[in-house]
């Protein structure tokens, strides 16, 4: 499994995984310990981690989550010490301590508790999410 397998839709908590696309959407089954699955249609909002950013102040201009994600994993290996309950300064403190120049204007406190929130649900189900992916190519040139 990787981010880009990985899906949030507007308007439902928790993360989601791709199941299989249908003809008007796709089926999602939810990463929680319930595993309901899902029926969204063309029309909603979902979001493939792999496709989201969080915005900066440098060039670029953004940051991939998955990169963020990881550099979270880095430091914190699956413990950040945070809650859903953590104030508003902690939040920002943290995101500015994994990564320094996100830009505060345009990334929300609320977005910072998502971000935390699907970083430990994550963490604790899928470890191998963050594990560093090894070249297919050069394994099967060794052979």
């Amino acid at each position: 499994m990787d981010f880009n397998e990985i899906a949030t839709v507007s308007g439902k908590g928790g993360l989601f995984s791709v199941v299989a696309p249908t003809r008007g959407g796709m089926i999602l089954e939810s990463m929680d310990e319930q595993k309901k699955k899902l029926v969204v249609n063309v029309n909603s909002k979902v979001s493939v981690l792999g496709e989201i950013s969080i915005y900066t102040t440098d060039k670029e201009g953004s940051c991939p989550l998955e990169e963020v994600m990881k550099k979270i994993h880095a430091e914190f290996n699956g413990d950040t010490g945070l809650a859903g309950s953590s104030d508003n300064e902690e939040l920002k403190a943290f995101l500015k301590h994994i990564l320094p120049n996100y830009d505060e204007d345009r990334v929300y406190t609320s977005d910072i508790k998502k971000l935390v929130k699907w970083y430990h649900l994550l963490s604790s189900g899928f470890p191998e999410l963050f594990e560093e992916k090894k070249d297919t190519k050069e394994d099967t040139e060794k052979q």
